[in-house]
């Protein structure tokens, strides 16, 4: 993508748009951005065939479609600014809301969320996990409420949770896991201002392994990674390891802003909101576990004659991402424990 001078334009204004609207200081400039972000991502999302193009129009539907309420709102919030209408006031601000949530694809706004994702390749993907929920998310926490963002955080991991379970792609297992976890960003975005940005940095380095593996051998469905004789079984460990550590699983880096959150929920006595996301996240660990169990005890097979390398990718610039940013994954939570132990 990056030797393609129009892809780097349009990336670029992707992240320019992204800064425009998380630094603006009027609700104008924040349209801007935003429109400015959903216009830079449609030509990266179109890849010359009729499944891209199909999701780039339900995304360019969706967010226009949540652009429009967004403007709307605003265009009556400078109508009722000088009016002492508390309802119109809360309903406006309220709409401004569910807007924000319908362009993050949290739930119960989601419905397009898995559908557009499994039209992306591995590398759209992952800028529309991570990097495509930064201004909507900044946004939701500059303008938040209470009773909607808590029934919003419940909704979106036990859809998170329960619709990951029965799915053989591996994006839309993803892009579900990516709802559960925007309801633990919302839960820390309720009780500190930066508890959320550090956890989606986290789950950002958690989700690059993943994908690199799964761009580099073009791994789309459940059973592709037991038949794949390529993957290497330290490979298999490492996804695993991942798998893992995106579900919240300590040892690992995931546990770390998880483990944040609940002490944070304990100390405000939200111990109903605690114990909902614990279980929906030992909802999402039970797939993971299916997954990295079946490949390795129930449908792992190999060769007599098929020698391995450590590691078998084709790009050693990918292999390199991938060992680092695995090694993070892995062993962060233990790497931050000793540095604390030692200031």
């Amino acid at each position: 993508m990056l030797k393609n001078s129009s892809y780097l334009l349009f990336f670029l204004c992707l992240m320019i748009g992204t800064f425009i609207s998380i630094s603006a200081n009027s609700w104008v400039s924040v349209w801007m951005g935003l429109e400015i972000n959903l216009l830079s991502f449609i030509p990266l999302m179109n890849n010359n065939n009729m499944i891209s193009t199909e999701s780039s129009l339900k995304y360019f539907l969706t967010q226009a479609l949540a652009s429009m309420i967004l403007l709307f709102s605003i265009i009556s919030l400078y109508f009722f600014f000088n009016m002492n209408w508390k309802f119109f006031h809360n309903l406006i601000e309220n709409m401004i809301l569910l807007s924000l949530f319908l362009k993050s694809g949290t739930a119960p706004f989601h419905f397009w969320f898995p559908e557009i994702i499994e039209g992306l390749s591995w590398m759209n993907a992952l800028i529309f996990m991570t990097w495509q929920k930064i201004a909507p998310l900044f946004l939701i926490s500059y303008y938040m409420n209470f009773n909607i963002l808590i029934i919003s955080i419940i909704i979106s991991s036990f859809i998170g949770a329960i619709n990951g379970i029965n799915q053989t792609s591996y994006k839309k297992l993803l892009a579900f896991s990516s709802i559960n976890h925007i309801g633990w960003m919302l839960t820390g975005m309720l009780f500190n201002e930066t508890l959320w940005f550090f956890y989606f940095i986290n789950y950002c380095l958690l989700n690059i392994p993943i994908v690199l593996l799964f761009f580099n051998f073009k791994i789309f469905q459940f059973n592709q990674i037991f038949n794949n004789l390529m993957i290497s079984p330290i490979l298999k460990m490492l996804l695993m390891f991942n798998f893992l550590s995106l579900g919240g699983l300590p040892p690992f880096l995931g546990f770390l802003p998880k483990w944040m959150i609940m002490e944070l929920l304990m100390k405000n006595n939200q111990y109903f909101l605690l114990w909902f996301l614990i279980m929906m996240s030992l909802i999402t660990l039970f797939f993971y576990l299916r997954i990295s169990i079946s490949s390795f005890l129930l449908n792992s097979f190999s060769q007599k004659w098929l020698t391995y390398k450590f590691i078998m990718m084709k790009n050693n610039f990918t292999q390199l991402l991938f060992l680092i940013f695995s090694s993070i994954s892995i062993f962060g939570l233990f790497s931050f424990s000793l540095i604390f132990i030692l200031m």
